[in-house]
């Protein structure tokens, strides 16, 4: 990909789709920290890359962001997975009607690093 110069505050995302066969086609788009997850799903779907017409998706809602191996819903900013600003986050981009159910195994482990609060690790809180 073409290196290109990240404003210092917004956050790159490098989209990845799925491609069946073919391992994944990726696209960048710049957000801002307050962006949600369903504002992402609703840009991408308005601004969709010619590189993926041949896996367009009748309607945004139908689009996932998957970031570290968890779906992210619609509500979830930026700003709350404490992305960097200035660079460039991997998340994948999926087409999925609906969100897996919340594993009773998927709680936050409780440790001195973290700050114990929603959102301090990824694998509770509804962010899934």
């Amino acid at each position: 990909m073409a290196e290109h110069r990240i404003p210092a505050d917004k956050i790159n995302l490098r989209l990845i789709m799925p491609a069946y066969g073919e391992g994944g086609k990726a696209k960048e788009f710049l957000f801002s920290p307050n962006d949600s997850a369903a504002d992402i799903a609703q840009y991408v779907f308005d601004h969709w890359p010619q590189e993926w017409e041949d896996q367009m998706v009748p309607k945004s809602e139908i689009l996932r962001l998957i970031f570290q191996g968890r779906f992210l819903h619609g509500n979830v900013t930026l700003g709350i997975l404490q992305l960097p600003l200035g660079k460039t986050t991997v998340m994948h981009l999926v087409p999925r009607e609906n969100l897996p159910k919340i594993n009773s195994q998927d709680q936050c482990p409780k440790s001195k690093d973290r700050s114990g609060g929603c959102c301090s690790c990824l694998g509770s809180c509804s962010i899934i």
